[in-house]
């Protein structure tokens, strides 16, 4: 039987509500679909159930100019800054029944993406991907309509100074001991290979990861013309005070 034929997305960086409006078109559409994107501004997105102020110092937020957006799947507050991200949304009978299984499944193809680049990567329950135990990627999914949307981050580099002072991480101060106790716990693709990749050439070889792990042919496209009709209508939701602070 050949492989399922989906379509690929190289999109560009965007500011936070159209990110999060263009996948929530996705998962809303009805094509089985990888896009692979860039934030512009810098942001902050938190998870559905989340409260802002116990997450994120938005007058800090404010003040380095970055966005604050709370999207559609769970999950925790995160820094969009130095990265690349994908979102996959795809018919939900694709995927185990298992959310954790589910997460498995989609997530060794940012496991062989990073193992095709020499690293020793894995799998880590219930949502991330590390390389020598240390995290670099984690991963969001929702199930609505009868469609999956998975959403996640890979690390290009880490800005630690900025995670700390928009993210509420810890009580304590920003100290030698915190930050290298944070490098103990997490990494980034400069701080593995020594440099920063090239943007382009690792959304591509991210696409084969996912390729080889789902079992899927991808072939480049465009939104449709209703999918950007639809996401412009969502950027007011995503950018209001009613979406961002519900709770």
């Amino acid at each position: 039987m050949p492989p399922e034929k989906w379509r690929l997305i190289i999109d560009g960086a965007r500011n936070a509500y159209w990110n999060m409006a263009l996948d929530e078109a996705l998962l809303r559409g009805k094509e089985s679909t990888l896009r692979i994107y860039e934030w512009r501004p810098p942001a902050v997105s938190i998870g559905y159930f989340q409260e802002v102020k116990e997450e994120v110092d938005v007058e800090e937020l404010k003040k380095r100019g970055f966005d604050l957006v709370r999207r559609i799947t769970g999950g925790g507050a995160v820094l969009h800054q130095w990265e690349i991200t994908y979102s996959l949304t795809f018919p939900e009978e694709f995927a185990s029944e298992s959310i954790s299984e589910s997460y498995r499944e989609i997530c060794e193809g940012i496991v062989i993406f990073l193992r095709n680049l020499g690293l020793n990567a894995s799998f880590s329950p219930i949502n991330d991907v590390l390389v020598e135990g240390r995290k670099i990627s984690g991963n969001a999914q929702t199930r609505k309509w009868g469609r999956i949307l998975q959403h996640g981050t890979l690390l290009l580099d880490l800005d630690l100074e900025a995670m700390f002072s928009v993210l509420r991480v810890s009580r304590e101060k920003v100290s030698d001991k915190l930050i290298k106790d944070v490098k103990g716990r997490v990494t980034c693709l400069n701080w593995e290979l020594g440099g920063i990749p090239n943007k382009d050439e690792m959304k591509v070889l991210l696409s084969e990861g996912f390729s080889e792990a789902l079992g899927v042919e991808f072939s480049e496209s465009k939104f449709t013309k209703s999918e950007v009709e639809l996401a412009r209508e969502l950027v007011s939701k995503y950018s209001s005070d009613e979406w961002t602070f519900m709770r």
